[in-house]
This record gives C-alpha cells, structure tokens and sequence, in this order.
C-alpha cells in the first residue's frame, strides 16, 4: 500500500508539472493531452494492481502484476524511442535539403 501511495505521489507530481507546462504555453494541446491521459491512465493501473495481479495470475503467467507493468512500460518506452528516431531522421533530412537550397540559391547570386 505504502508503494501504491508513493507512486500516486509522483504521479500527482508530474500532472502538476504538465499543468504548469501547459499554463506556461510549452506543450501543444494535443501533447498535453497525450501526457495528461498516460498519467491518468498509470494512475487507475496502479490503483487496481491487485486486479492486474489476478487477471495475469488468471492468464497464466508467474510474474506479478507490477511485473506485467513494467514489461508494457518498458516496450512502450522502446516504441517512444523509435518514433523519436524516425522524427530525428526526418528532421535531418529536411535540415540537408534546406540547406542544400540555400546553396543553391547563394550560387546563383
């Protein structure tokens, strides 16, 4: 229980960030909601762990329900990473092209 408490405390901590972050007009909407929803979402999971403790008890897996968390938080983690690898990508390819633009525009000057 005293687990369950600290991990609401923090997530109460970065909602309260992500309000400030939005007030101060540093996220786009639909980032805010995005990151307000996740939190909310981690929220209501790790309130009913112990329904996720049954449920994967019931499926059949040894692991507990935390574990189970972590596992899809992990993989979601990895997937962040991915899609930000491919907007790094893009961003490049746009960044050259640009350039390459403005090259060629200052020869023909």
């Amino acid at each position: 229980m005293t687990q369950q408490l600290i991990a609401l405390a923090i997530i109460l901590f970065f909602i309260t960030r992500l309000f400030g972050q939005r007030r101060r007009q540093r996220l786009a909407p639909g980032e805010f909601w995005f990151w307000l929803a996740f939190w909310l979402l981690a929220a209501v999971l790790i309130l009913g762990l112990k329904w996720i403790d049954r449920l994967v008890a019931g499926i059949g897996f040894s692991g507990s329900g935390i574990e189970v968390l972590l596992y899809l938080a992990v993989t979601v983690l990895f997937y962040f990473i991915f899609r930000l690898r491919l907007r790094l990508a893009k961003a490049e390819r746009d960044i050259t092209e640009m350039v390459k633009q403005v090259a060629l525009i200052n020869k023909q000057k």
